[in-house]
């Protein structure tokens, strides 16, 4: 009995064995085949991909400048002719000036009196000049009756005619005179602002030393700024400016007034200069940066992270209506806050691909995120 029960359960533990290994062999069969597709479902397998449709935005080109402020005409007043002490000083840095205006006196006490002796010297030789002019119109009317030598007459005239000469040496001596006494006296040569004031009470002021005066000719102001030589062919006369100064909270509106003619061969820079508004928080000296607006466009703008590039250029890669991808050559004329400025390439229709297109390859197939 106990043997009839021991085979028994051998032979069960071997039935069951069978099938087990059958059944494990379907399983691993089933695993091994691909589930079947529905028609029209979406292929999981293919690369996820997120995309934007650019559009056009519109796009200001800016050319940046950097500089100073400074008067657009400044004009340096010195001292002519020998060294004179000063003074007096009448004029103060910022002061509006008038043409003619006395900024400084300097001191005159060997002038003043020359032009009294001159002006003096000037009276005597007219008269002398009256008196001798009249004696020869006397000699010329008893000429016809022989009363005077013909000698006599000549000699009369010729002391007319000196003494005329001698009033004319007087005058010239007496204007000389005035000339140098008026450079005593510091005037402004135009209407404007006094920019600095260098003149001191005591000081010897001579014609070789530092300006007296700087006077910003009619008070107006400027921006001098350099601009790189790749940007100089993009500016002309009369383009807006925004321009910033230090220390000024709001920016200041101005005009490109002029463009200098040559570039600098060290700095490879070039000069401009902006035209700008009076005001009297501008300073000349301050430092300034403009933005010159050069043109209005409306352009596609991508994200900087689906511009890649190659040896062959900037590309970034399309996908077509079939989900394959495509590349795309661009050219980029800039960046901004919200990403790349697109000048050719896209008409900003299509689905660019925004992230990882570095890993796709032309003609691969790819899936775009929904809500892309």
């Amino acid at each position: 009995m106990q043997q009839i029960s021991s085979t028994f359960i051998g032979r069960g533990m071997r039935g069951l064995t069978w099938v087990v290994a059958v059944g494990c062999a379907l399983t691993l069969l089933s695993c091994g085949k691909k589930p079947a597709q529905a028609p029209g479902a979406e292929d999981l397998t293919l690369p996820l991909v997120t995309v934007v449709v650019p559009g056009r935005s519109r796009v200001e080109t800016l050319v940046n400048v950097t500089g100073t402020i400074s008067a657009r005409d400044e004009m340096p007043i010195s001292v002519e002719g020998e060294g004179l002490r000063v003074v007096a000083v009448l004029a103060e840095v910022g002061d509006r000036v008038k043409r003619g205006q006395v900024l400084a006196r300097l001191n005159n006490a060997i002038a003043a009196p020359q032009v009294a002796s001159l002006a003096a010297s000037l009276e005597e030789a007219s008269t002398s000049a009256d008196l001798a002019a009249a004696d020869y119109r006397r000699a010329q009317g008893v000429a016809a009756t022989g009363a005077l030598s013909a000698e006599e007459i000549e000699r009369r005239r010729a002391q007319s005619a000196n003494a005329a000469a001698r009033v004319k040496v007087a005058a010239a001596q007496l204007a000389e005179s005035r000339a140098r006494l008026g450079r005593s006296e510091i005037r402004a040569p135009a209407d404007g602002v006094v920019l600095t004031r260098n003149a001191e009470v005591g000081q010897t002021a001579s014609a070789g030393g530092e300006p007296l005066f700087r006077l910003g000719r009619g008070g107006e102001i400027e921006m001098r700024g350099r601009v790189s030589e790749g940007d100089v062919g993009l500016l002309a006369v009369g383009q807006a400016t925004s321009v910033r100064v230090t220390g000024v909270k709001d920016e200041i509106a101005g005009k490109v007034r002029l463009l200098g003619a040559v570039i600098d061969p060290n700095s490879r820079l070039g000069t401009v200069r902006i035209a700008l508004p009076r005001n009297p928080n501008l300073r000349p000296g301050a430092f300034a940066r403009a933005n010159v607006l050069v043109s209005t466009e409306n352009r596609p703008i991508v994200p900087q992270t689906a511009v890649q590039t190659d040896p062959d250029g900037n590309y970034v890669l399309v996908v077509a209506r079939d989900g394959s991808v495509a590349r795309r050559g661009v050219t980029v004329s800039g960046t901004r806050n919200a990403g790349v400025v697109i000048a050719a390439g896209l008409e900003g229709t299509e689905q660019v691909v925004a992230v990882a297109a570095a890993f796709l390859r032309p003609g691969e197939k790819v899936r775009v995120a929904k809500g892309a």
